[in-house]
């Protein structure tokens, strides 16, 4: 944990600059018990690409916008990585619950319901 000249110095940027994107919520240091700002290594590397990005001419909220769509991205990437766990694992289940299933001899003929045994009578006649 950095306090606010040393994260300053590490990032290259004026300490009312991090006071300015914290304001604006690009940045959010941890507080000590006192209200002091202490930023993380996470915060500084945060602070060093908020620099570059401004540098390049794009604007506070451009940037805002920009870590906000990173962000997004990178839950939707998490989310994406759950769901093809549990895919795979409801794969894995259907293969199982298959393979413990008694073989049943394979037929052409179509799957109809089984009847149940009555006293129907059917009659053919034969064309002469």
């Amino acid at each position: 944990m950095y306090v606010i000249s040393v994260a300053a110095q590490l990032s290259g940027l004026h300490p009312q600059t991090l006071r300015t994107y914290e304001r604006v919520g690009l940045i959010t240091p941890g507080r000590t018990g006192g209200g002091g700002r202490r930023y993380s290594y996470r915060d500084i590397e945060r602070l060093r690409e908020i620099a570059q990005l401004t540098a390049s001419g794009i604007g506070i909220e451009g940037v805002k916008r920009i870590l906000d769509l990173e962000n997004a991205v990178t839950a939707l990437r998490v989310r994406n990585a759950e769901l093809v766990a549990e895919l795979e694992a409801a794969r894995e289940a259907l293969r199982q619950a298959a393979a413990a299933r008694p073989a049943v001899p394979r037929s052409n003929l179509p799957a109809l319901p089984s009847a149940t045994v009555g006293q129907s009578v059917v009659v053919w006649r034969r064309n002469p």
